[in-house]
């Protein structure tokens, strides 16, 4: 509904806004959402902003490139990002078996078999869809990310259509609260009167492997792509969200997983990777969220009697713990980074649209939840969780040289220019505070605002310009208003700098430069003006060590 003011006569002010009930009857309730009042003619001057600040010589850290990885991005959008990382993961990859190209879908759809779309089934396990994944990542310049089953159970063979192998079939297990309409022999492992069943064979669906399974995939990768140092497959995940498997992957893991099988399934696994190729990057433990950073399935969201029996230590520093001694009295090192997932968990912020216009304020807060200590997260979780800082902390206390790794995270609204807001702001924590590997989940399309974020920091020109490569000290006296992130481009010596204003007006800020005096800088901006480009301003010109700026609603980046 809009109300133009013309029509209550052009007042010049506004107090109250009032709706009145017409009828004199009862009314339904009903809410108002997203009120805005919008000028017709002229903008409104902008604002006075943050003042920013930049020492060119001071906080410099490098930042890896690894930090703008993806998961399942395509070809195209691959490419033209000069994507670093690629993540092939998620619960299908817990039961993939690479030897028939058939992965378990888990809970996430009736636990059935699935074969993977393979245009020569009869040549398998060469050209999976394993090995496409990899050659995609070898044309884009790439490096892989593979995910491998470490539960001790893959799916057993392949199908080449329905009906598909499943956990829970009604003709085994009886009436189910749910069946999959194509195949409705298969059912969501909950009865009809609402208890999930047990007691059902594990080999309905799948096959016990062990290391052994592992190591004999990696042979099969180096044999065709060679071995990581020589052009292979770069990084392995040490499956995927294990304090999970008990939901996810009931139907063969029902119990909830423990301090001790981490430790001892890590061992086993992560010691045959490093035995074929000493030369990969392993990432553990791959958690899925702020319960299970502290606790172990078994235990639940709490301390239980896996914590008290482990030293009243939460899981990661005891998993940590454990890398190190295995290190000390082997002499290899089997965890070269720690694996953190990471969703938001304020209401509607994660995974979803970009929502109304408080979802979208909240968006942009939560993401100091990566780093700042003095933000309690406005979520069930109600404290500071500083996610980089305390994994640093982790690290440095526990097992000293591990790398940190966020493999799966997703803020939203990467259809609208909200989550791209919120998406430039990630990439410049994560450069800034040091994080060494991430991986978008659920990557944006091409034409979709979020993939520009990527853009703003990896190719902003069109021409493979980016973001430089080593942070600089930058700040803004109120980053709630105007984020700002710095660094210097090693090829050319650039000065690169991304500000991000998260507020809806346009602001004024004076921009103060230390150890550096550039004369002049080139513009380039992702706004509401032009959804599918970034597009070149003109140049702007600068003169002494200060300059006054003034930034729409928008990202912008200064080359």
């Amino acid at each position: 509904m809009i109300v133009p003011l013309s029509d209550l006569g052009n007042p010049a002010s506004i107090s109250d806004l009032y709706w009145q009930d017409t009828t004199g009857g009862s009314q339904p309730v009903f809410y108002l959402d997203d009120l805005v009042l919008i000028a017709s003619s002229e903008p409104p001057p902008p604002s006075t902003g943050p003042d920013l600040t930049i020492n060119a010589a001071s906080g410099r850290r490098a930042i890896n490139p690894d930090i703008y990885g993806m998961n399942y991005t395509d070809e195209d959008l691959a490419s033209e990002l000069r994507l670093p990382v690629r993540r092939w993961g998620g619960n299908s990859t817990s039961r993939y078996n690479w030897q028939n190209d058939t992965y378990n879908t888990g809970s996430d759809w009736y636990f059935e078999n699935i074969p993977a779309d393979n245009p020569d089934p009869g040549s398998l396990p060469n050209g999976s869809s394993a090995d496409r994944f990899v050659e995609q990542d070898r044309r884009t310049g790439t490096k892989t990310l593979l995910t491998v089953p470490m539960m001790g159970w893959v799916a057993k063979r392949r199908l080449a259509s329905h009906p598909y192998d499943c956990g829970f079939k009604v003709s085994v297990y009886g009436a189910q609260q749910s069946v999959d309409t194509w195949d409705p022999d298969c059912g969501n492992g909950v009865s009809a009167g609402g208890s999930e069943i047990t007691g059902n064979d594990p080999t309905d669906t799948s096959v016990a492997v062990g290391p052994a399974f592992v190591s004999s995939w990696i042979s099969h990768l180096i044999g065709h792509y060679g071995t990581a140092s020589n052009g292979g497959v770069a990084y392995y995940n040490l499956d995927n969200e294990p304090m999970l498997w008990y939901s996810t992957h009931r139907d063969v893991h029902p119990q909830g997983t423990t301090y001790d099988e981490m430790r001892d399934r890590t061992y086993s696994y992560a010691a045959a990777i490093k035995a074929a190729d000493p030369t990969a990057k392993t990432l553990g433990p791959v958690l899925w969220g702020w319960c299970a950073y502290f606790s172990s399935a078994y235990d639940g969201c709490g301390t239980g009697v896996d914590y008290s029996s482990h030293g009243n230590t939460y899981f990661v520093p005891w998993y940590l713990q454990q890398m190190k001694v295995y290190e000390q009295q082997h002499g290899v090192r089997i965890l070269d980074y720690l694996d953190l997932h990471n969703y938001p968990q304020a209401s509607s912020v994660a995974l979803g649209s970009a929502g109304n216009a408080a979802t979208q304020a909240l968006r942009l807060r939560s993401t100091r939840s990566l780093w700042d200590v003095t933000y309690v997260d406005e979520s069930w979780i109600g404290e500071a969780v500083r996610l980089i800082p305390r994994m640093r902390d982790w690290v440095n206390s526990y097992y000293p040289g591990t790398r940190i790794a966020i493999t799966e995270y997703n803020w939203g609204g990467l259809e609208s220019i909200n989550g791209a807001l919120a998406q430039a702001d990630v990439l410049g924590i994560f450069g800034r505070e040091g994080v060494d590997l991430a991986t978008l989940w659920g990557p944006p399309a091409a034409t979709e605002p979020g993939s520009f974020a990527f853009r703003i920091y990896r190719n902003y020109d069109g021409a493979g310009h980016g973001f430089g490569e080593m942070s600089l000290q930058a700040s803004s006296t109120d980053q709630s208003k105007l984020s700002i992130y710095a660094a210097e481009r090693i090829s050319d010596n650039a000065l690169t700098v991304v500000v991000i204003n998260k507020t809806s007006s346009a602001l004024t800020s004076t921009m103060t430069l230390t150890g550096s005096s550039p004369t002049s800088a080139k513009i380039y901006r992702y706004s509401f003006a032009n959804l599918l480009a970034v597009e070149n301003l003109a140049d702007l010109i600068i003169s002494g060590n200060s300059f006054s700026y003034t930034l729409p609603p928008i990202p912008l980046h200064f080359s």
